[in-house]
């Protein structure tokens, strides 16, 4: 069997990797982390004998000034807020695929930007950048809705497996407690006497004296009367 050349080995990585359910959540949108998609792809690249080199070819960093927190005066109609400072960076990377084997390459450029806190941008960029070049290289699905994503509907059917199993427990739980109220009304409802059911009453748990005090009141009084 001959050789795969190093695109039919990037091919049978993304034969491999149909989609990738989105993994976390942040600024109000759900994505795919980085380390999900490296936990995919790496070991393919193991598999298949490849790297993937990256360079970073330009970085621009531009102050971004903001406020957080605003409100509005009513009287002035001005909006105050605490004053923010972070960096926007921009980069414009170089991403080649190397084969180990035949040495043969394939040279990718892709740009990002990202923007954190002052000493953050550059890696917020960069992280970024590595992660969307894997994810549209390799045409890799996040989408919630897509049905080719087998990631996606092993989560969704966990998910809701694990949604009918709580939603069993507290069934139970429920009919178990009703039961056990019961029980405790008939035994309640077996005295006798007040004596009997006042000792039958201190047998109780605090909560359950809480519980049935009103009822163990009104049966007093009907022993009483008798």
């Amino acid at each position: 069997m001959s050789e795969l050349t190093l695109f039919q080995k990037l091919l049978e990585i993304q034969k491999e990797v149909k989609g990738l359910g989105k993994d976390k959540q942040g600024n109000g949108y759900q994505y795919v982390t980085g380390s999900k998609v490296l936990d995919k792809i790496k070991p393919l690249m193991i598999k298949h004998e490849i790297l993937l080199k990256q360079e970073i070819i330009s970085i621009e960093n531009i102050r971004q000034d903001y406020r957080t927190s605003l409100s509005q005066n009513q009287e002035t109609k001005e909006w105050t807020g605490k004053p923010k400072s972070e960096i926007l960076s921009k980069v414009m990377m170089r991403f080649t695929w190397i084969d180990c084997k035949s040495g043969d390459t394939d040279v990718n450029e892709f740009g990002a930007n990202g923007q954190n806190d002052w000493d953050k941008g550059v890696g917020s960029a960069l992280t970024y950048a590595e992660r969307y070049f894997l994810l549209k290289y390799f045409h890799i699905n996040t989408d919630e809705d897509d049905i080719d994503n087998p990631e996606r509907k092993a989560e969704e059917l966990a998910e809701q497996e694990a949604e009918l199993k709580k939603q069993a427990e507290i069934k139970e739980a429920n009919e178990k407690e009703q039961a056990r109220r019961i029980e405790i009304q008939l035994d309640l409802d077996s005295a006798g006497t007040v004596e009997e059911l006042g000792t039958k009453y201190t047998a109780l748990s605090s909560p359950d004296k809480v519980m049935f005090k009103k009822y163990v009141t009104t049966l007093k009084e009907k022993l009483t009367k008798k």
